[in-house]
């Protein structure tokens, strides 16, 4: 009898069961949708197990009202430099009689439609728009002048264009310049070569046979896995299709492929998805998986913002991966194997991204690397490397926890744990918000960091998952961290312009993470919470999607996604086996802490569990936080472990305690902040654009705040010292915007400009927009070493530089410009020098600022290559240097 037939006869058998023991029983209930033993309900359509091996749904992407007057504008090279920012063109596209729209634009010169209002009326699905733009402008400097200098100052020389693109509000358009020139459909088009661009859209875009009812059925054998069954169908089916969705996702190679629509394996991916589940499911795929992310003997960042490591600096969530599989397997070759390719990688980091300021780890947001969708739109990559980033520090600090873990199973001298210790302290001391009850997202600026105070949903479940929020600030975090009625969101509140993704978007794999910290402190209705928040919309869309959307629940309207996303899949599983049944590890046990939200009363089984050399047939009978009994082959212990040293099979059985501490979370709608104002200073004043829903505008100096108006303008406050002016747009409800791009004022006689090239023997001058005579071009094999001396007065001064780096595009790729800085022979720190764009050589920008000490009188900098400077790519570590930009500030 074949595999298929075994499973429908005990689907039967299951089903009699079923009928025999439970009615129809409500899982969870809110005003979004419902959860029952048999289905999931959310208004017009409902997802039905008619058995464990099929599921059906009914649900239909939903078609959004599309408001038809639309906000857009023109980018050269994928900048956002044809008009200022935060100023746009506007047009109404509702069709005519005909069912065309055509709309005309002169590049530069703003265009708005009579009425700016929003409509009553939504636009019609599939309305096709015709963009055209007069561009003559542009190119007629461009073949005058050899450049075309934007709205901004920047100057674009011609050799560097590489194309017009469109931007906007409305999907497919969309405000994430950078990532705009990947798309081909956002190109605007002159075949004629007349100067007139222009490109058709289709807005509102809806196809049924896109989202049409389906269903789901095993295709794959998944009997060697743990079987897992309780009385409610729903349950049972959505576990087996998680396990079918898993197997789906093996490779040939013997590792994860990271989503249906994702070929390869991602480090961030893989080490979340293994942290999990996939340790304790397949633990020698996820070996493999991991050491494919393994180069040189370090750790692979994945790429990210400005070519990757540093800049993107999360890779060592790889080593929690790790430290999971020996926790289960026993492996001690790995172990070894592991910890020396940590130790390795974060060597490296201890000189790169260890903020000397601060003591916290410097980087991209873990995980959320487009930085549109979480960043103010004025943060380049150096600002977005010299940001401080609570997800990353928390995953970085539990690194080094199980770093000296390691130590310790090793017999090696343990220099991590005092580490971690210290990392704690400062993010308990620096990104802790009192008023709010819960972490900020990151410290950011330039001169002066400030606190985002949105909340960031997988870095507020680390720091209690990970014992950094401490007994007394637990229960704060994970009752006023805010959570929508579709699940936690990965910022909150949301930021204005930008599509669903990272921003306005619910991440199947954070929600879990973030209901393990509530199981974990006994909060059994934030557990039913996040429960429902996994299972909804993997039986709705009958597969454990990437992503969606924060206002509605749907998939569709988010920037990508992916079916049967391998973190996505991790998670429900580990909402099975983690939660349910309680099971974590320790280097030498099998633990066990379930937490059964009252809905959920009922017996579970997980049969053929496998640990070490045991095989566990686990039943778990009732509701509650703790564990009432605990038998073990007939036999009740009071430790509620098994010991890695038992062997051949055994049958646990688990007795729920009937308690429950509700503890809910903090349940909002999703909401928007207002814009970001743009802000310049001129002749002592200050003055910004006006932000629609703007209540007030807050006025900071140094990152503290300098006064409040309902005005667009201020005066600054000149002194003899370095000032760092921003702004924030403060609407109705109290919530405010990012904190403005950055306006500085610096005394001429606080400022020292030192051109690279009087430096150096051999200037380049091909590049265009240098200033000076000439720049200075690093390769590994040329100016590894830059000796610059100069006369100073003794005293702490800021040190950026004016730098170019054409290696890749700022979103992708992995050539990071990386050198060791030394003051008077001292080690001062690293350099970096993130990419600006694809052979943009001539698109010049700042690093971030270094803080420096010098003494009176001759000073010696040298900018060298060491080995610790090796980026991502090992090879291309290029970049020129124009000038070094000395300001003297204040001592800390």
């Amino acid at each position: 009898m074949d595999i298929k037939t075994l499973m429908k006869l005990f689907c039967v058998l299951s089903l009699i069961l079923s009928s025999c023991n439970q009615g129809e029983k409500t899982l969870f209930r809110s005003d979004a949708f419902t959860i029952l033993s048999d289905r999931v309900e959310q208004g017009k359509y409902t997802a039905r197990a008619s058995d464990p091996y099929h599921m059906v749904s009914d649900y239909v992407s939903r078609n959004a009202a599309v408001d038809p007057v639309i906000e857009f504008k023109f980018s050269i090279n994928g900048r956002d430099d044809e008009l200022p920012y935060g100023v746009n063109h506007k047009a109404d596209i509702s069709p005519g009689s005909d069912g065309t729209v055509e709309i005309n634009v002169i590049f530069g010169q703003r265009s708005t439609p009579e009425t700016g209002e929003a409509s009553e009326h939504s636009l019609p699905a599939n309305t096709r728009v015709r963009f055209r733009v007069d561009f003559s402008e542009v190119l007629r400097s461009f073949n005058e002048k050899g450049y075309y200098d934007d709205i901004l100052g920047t100057r674009i020389f011609k050799d560097d264009f590489k194309g017009l693109f469109i931007a906007g509000d409305t999907y497919p358009l969309n405000w994430d310049f950078e990532n705009i020139p990947a798309n081909p459909d956002l190109k605007m088009e002159d075949p004629d070569g007349d100067g007139l661009y222009e490109k058709e859209l289709i807005f509102n875009v809806y196809d049924p046979s896109a989202h049409t009812s389906s269903e789901w059925g095993l295709s794959n054998d998944i009997t060697s896995y743990p079987q897992f069954e309780s009385k409610s169908v729903l349950l049972n089916a959505i576990y087996n299709m998680t396990l079918d969705e898993m197997i789906m996702l093996m490779e040939e190679d013997g590792t994860f492929r990271t989503g249906k629509e994702w070929a390869g394996v991602w480090t961030r991916d893989i080490s979340y998805a293994t942290l999990l589940s996939l340790a304790y499911l397949d633990p020698a795929r996820c070996r493999a998986s991991l050491m494919s992310k393994v180069s040189d003997g370090r750790i692979i960042q994945d790429t990210g913002t400005g070519g990757a490591w540093p800049v993107s600096s999360d890779r060592v969530v790889w080593v929690l991966a790790a430290w999971e599989i020996y926790k289960y397997t026993g492996d001690r070759e790995w172990l070894q194997q592991a910890f020396a390719i940590t130790a390795t990688s974060m060597e490296a980091d201890r000189k790169t991204i260890t903020d000397p300021a601060t003591g916290l780890i410097r980087g991209e947001s873990s995980f959320l690397d487009w930085r549109k969708q979480t960043y103010p739109l004025w943060m380049e990559p150096a600002d977005i490397y010299y940001s401080l980033n609570l997800g990353t520090n928390a995953a970085y600090c539990q690194a080094l926890k199980v770093m000296g873990m390691m130590a310790g199973e090793l017999g090696e001298e343990d220099r991590w744990s005092e580490q971690s210790a210290n990392l704690s302290d400062n993010i308990n001391r620096l990104l802790w918000q009192e008023n709010k009850g819960y972490y900020s997202q990151y410290m950011y600026g330039r001169l002066f960091r400030s606190l985002s105070p949105r909340a960031e949903g997988l870095g507020e479940a680390f720091t209690v998952l990970f014992n950094i929020a401490g007994d007394s600030r637990k229960q704060k975090v994970l009752q006023n961290t805010p959570v929508t009625p579709f699940g936690i969101t990965c910022i909150y509140p949301q930021i204005p312009g930008i599509p669903p993704y990272h921003n306005n978007g619910i991440w199947p794999f954070v929600e879990a993470f973030w209901t393990l910290a509530n199981a974990g402190e006994k909060r059994s209705d934030a557990v039913a919470s996040g429960l429902a928040s996994i299972i909804r919309p993997a039986a709705l869309f009958l597969t454990n999607k990437e992503n969606f959307v924060a206002e509605n629940g749907d998939f569709a309207g988010t920037e990508i996604n992916s079916d049967r996303q391998l973190w996505s899949v991790a998670a429900m599983l580990a909402m099975y086996h983690r939660v349910l049944f309680g099971i974590s590890f320790g280097p030498d046990s099998m633990k066990f802490s379930p937490v059964i939200p009252k809905s959920y009363n009922s017996i579970y089984s997980l049969r053929n569990y496998r640990y070490r050399n045991g095989t566990y047939d686990i039943f778990v009978k009732g509701h509650g936080d703790d564990i009432s009994s605990f038998v073990i082959d007939g036999k009740e212990t009071a430790r509620h472990s098994v010991p890695d040293s038992m062997t051949g099979k055994h049958t646990i059985e688990i007795v729920m305690n009937g308690k429950s501490d509700h503890g809910p979370s903090m349940t909002v709608t999703s909401y928007t902040a207002p814009d970001t104002p743009v802000l310049s200073a001129n002749n002592g004043k200050l003055q910004w654009n006006p932000v629609s829903n703007a209540k007030e505008y807050m006025v900071f100096v140094n990152g503290n705040e300098m006064a409040t108006t309902s005005g667009t303008s201020a005066d600054m406050r000149l002194t003899d010292e370095v000032a760092e002016y921003q702004v924030m747009t403060i609407d109705s409800s109290g919530t405010g915007s990012f904190l403005s791009n950055p306006a500085e004022y610096v005394p001429d006689q606080l400022k020292t400009v030192i051109e690279a090239e009087d430096y150096s023997a051999n200037a380049g001058k091909d590049i265009k927009g240098y200033s000076g005579r000439g720049y200075v071009r690093f390769t590994t094999k040329n100016n590894k070493d830059l000796i610059i001396k100069i006369n100073a007065k003794e005293g702490d001064y800021s040190l950026t530089m004016r730098y170019a780096n054409g290696t890749g595009p700022v979103n992708t790729d992995n050539n990071c410009g990386i050198r060791s800085l030394y003051v008077n022979g001292s080690f001062a720190g690293s350099l970096v020098f993130p990419q600006r764009g694809n052979d943009e050589w001539s698109d010049w920008g700042m690093t971030c600022p270094e803080r420096i000490a010098l003494k009176d009188g001759e000073n010696k900098l040298t900018i060298k290559y060491e080995d610790f400077n090796l980026n991502m790519d090992g090879d291309i570590n290029e970049f020129l240097l124009d000038y070094i930009l000395l300001e003297k500030v204040p001592p800390e």
